[in-house]
């Protein structure tokens, strides 16, 4: 993984403007500390900032095929390159590198060979027999992409928008999923999973074992690494099941030969936080060796501008959880390890926020998670690669694998429903299907953890204490002239206006702002699902606490059948309310 940076069919084929390129792409030197490379063919010039994850001594890009015709500039990780390889004989490679086959492609298949990538990524291609171009970006969009235009009609492609976002008229997030071609000058999707129409309701029975075979699969093929590697490990559902089987089959892999079998994990949070209690626990369970890191709010304020120049938004949610995800991958990173595997994707895929207990059907419960998924790619996604990017760490997250997706997307989502009666809460199937009595993936009450977003996981005082912050930088009359001052996305909260002065001031162009997503959200929902509840409207809160009064009755008084006759207290950690009402461990 790396940063990318490509202008094409540039005016200008000037000494200065190659000066001035390479300063934009060292802009992006965070993402990639280990090299740097820039190839100008004619009016084009594809840098790249390189991560060294595979092949560290020979990968070094731009790469090319053998006789230089074809030149890409990649941001990614194609877990199935050794496949591929095999499939191309009749080509010579010149790296071990796993972006080394995109080249070779492209020559056997045309533009469309995208389909055939299994991975995350981001590529720049340039055709020097016609001069054409193609740009492609993961399904998904767990890698970031930004595309703009010049006056002199030039197409500038960035990992990030700082490295465009200075020199293009108009620039805006490139679509995840999606092949822009310079003969057609349009793009097409080149990504397109039945849940894609929303309409369509899927109807394939849930299979445990073919849900639990599905994501070990994700997990397992992305053990791929020449480098030292990590987990993130809160001690939520998601990341405990992502740490527990990469400790249970880490052992077999290339990775553990190299490295060693034993596997390091990491928790971030205030001093006494949920996550820092059931992050140990966790560790303790699958004898990781574990990494706690605590912070201070003061240490997160004093971090919020760092985090918004790196991570792009205004958005407060991502904002919140990035800050701690910030500091935690300095740490990280500062021990050696260069990639970690993370939790995200699953709360969109299963339904596992806490607004979801109010899905009136399994309609409207499968057309959220849809919107969900689709969203991603301004959300979680953009917080992930770019909270840890900054510090050149890669994340890698395998509930946004491809074909695990197409598994969970294609069970009925009237399995996904939350059901009291029947004890079914919040990501129950996903649960379920890990429910292993004779060899354990996690403890009970671990597997049936509450729900806990990340900004509320690693300290309640967290939210509270930059909430205080702001309001002491932001005043009544600042706020009474909001609408005026940002007419697009206006700020409704003494919070959001901090962190979007903040943010203006870094990036003021128009299409910077149109970047980042806007609208109003209960507990992390579309704007849509805040039908679902008409008291929701007066509650329009980005954290999960909003949803709080549904999280304590959804576990009121509940027996959860996949425990057998277990009593829900043996199971579930009882909740309380703080003086401050926000939900506490007991």
């Amino acid at each position: 993984m790396c940063g990318i940076l490509a202008v094409l069919g540039c005016s200008d084929d000037s000494q200065a403007k190659r000066v001035r390129i390479l300063e934009l792409s060292r802009r992006l030197k965070h993402r990639g500390p280990d090299w740097s490379g820039l190839h100008q063919h004619g009016d084009n010039y594809l840098a790249h900032q390189r991560l060294a994850i595979v092949d560290p001594a020979s990968g070094d890009q731009p790469l090319f095929n053998e006789d230089k015709s074809i030149i890409v500039t990649v941001n990614g990780e194609i877990y199935n390159h050794e496949e591929l390889r095999k499939q191309l004989p009749n080509h010579k490679f010149f790296t071990q590198c796993d972006c080394d086959v995109i080249a070779h492609l492209y020559e056997e298949h045309g533009e469309n060979f995208v389909d055939m990538l299994d991975g995350i990524f981001s590529f720049v291609l340039l055709d020097t027999r016609d001069n054409s171009f193609i740009v492609a970006r993961d399904a998904i969009g767990v890698t970031s992409l930004y595309i703009g235009w010049g006056l002199d009609g030039s197409v500038w492609i960035a990992s990030e928008l700082k490295g465009l976002n200075d020199e293009c008229e108009h620039f805006e997030v490139f679509p995840p999923g999606h092949l822009y071609s310079s003969k057609e000058r349009e793009f097409r999707r080149w990504y397109n999973p039945p849940w894609f129409n929303e309409a369509i309701i899927p109807s394939t029975p849930y299979d445990p074992l073919v849900l639990r075979n599905a994501f070990e699969k994700a997990v397992i093929k992305r053990l791929m690494t020449d480098v030292p590697f990590g987990v993130l490990l809160s001690g939520g559902l998601d990341s405990s099941l992502v740490a527990s089987v990469t400790a249970r089959y880490l052992a077999g892999t290339k990775a553990a030969k190299q490295w060693g079998a034993k596997l390091h994990s990491f928790c971030v949070g205030l001093k006494g936080a949920p996550d820092l209690k059931a992050g140990k626990e966790v560790a303790d369970f699958l004898g990781t060796v574990h990494h706690e890191f605590e912070f201070t709010i003061q240490d997160g304020i004093d971090a919020i501008e760092d985090v918004i120049y790196h991570t792009e938004t205004y958005d407060v949610t991502t904002i919140r959880a990035a800050t701690p995800m910030f500091l935690m991958s300095r740490k990280i990173k500062s021990s050696g390890v260069k990639w970690v595997i993370s939790g995200e994707g699953s709360d969109e895929i299963f339904g596992g926020y806490l607004y979801f207990h109010k899905a009136p059907n399994k309609e409207e419960f499968h057309q959220e998670t849809c919107r969900k998924i689709k969203a991603l790619h301004r959300y979680d996604c953009l917080r992930a690669n770019k909270s840890t990017y900054a510090w050149g760490l890669e994340a890698r997250v395998p509930f946004l694998d491809k074909d695990f997706i197409k598994v969970a997307m294609d069970i009925d989502p009237e399995f996904k429903m939350i059901k009291h009666d029947e004890g079914r809460i919040e990501k129950w199937i996903l649960r379920k299907a890990f429910d292993d009595e004779e060899n354990p993936y996690l403890p009970k009450h671990i597997l049936y953890r509450q729900k806990e977003q990340f900004s509320d996981g690693v300290g309640y005082g967290w939210i509270d204490g930059i909430k205080d912050h702001a309001a002491k930088h932001v005043t009544d009359r600042m706020m009474f002239n909001a609408s005026h001052i940002f007419p697009f996305n206006t700020p409704n909260t003494k919070e959001a206006y901090y962190y979007r002065m903040i943010f203006e001031r870094f990036f003021p162009q128009n299409s910077a702002r149109l970047t980042v997503p806007g609208g109003p959200s209960v507990a992390c929902s579309t704007e849509k699902a805040i039908e679902w509840d008409a008291s929701w409207s007066n509650n329009l809160d980005p954290s999960g606490r909003a949803a709080l009064g549904v999280h304590v009755s959804a576990y009121e008084h509940q027996i959860n059948p996949v425990t057998k006759g277990v009593e829900p207290e043996k199971i579930i950690p009882k909740i309380g309310v703080s003086p401050l009402g926000v939900a506490i461990q007991t």
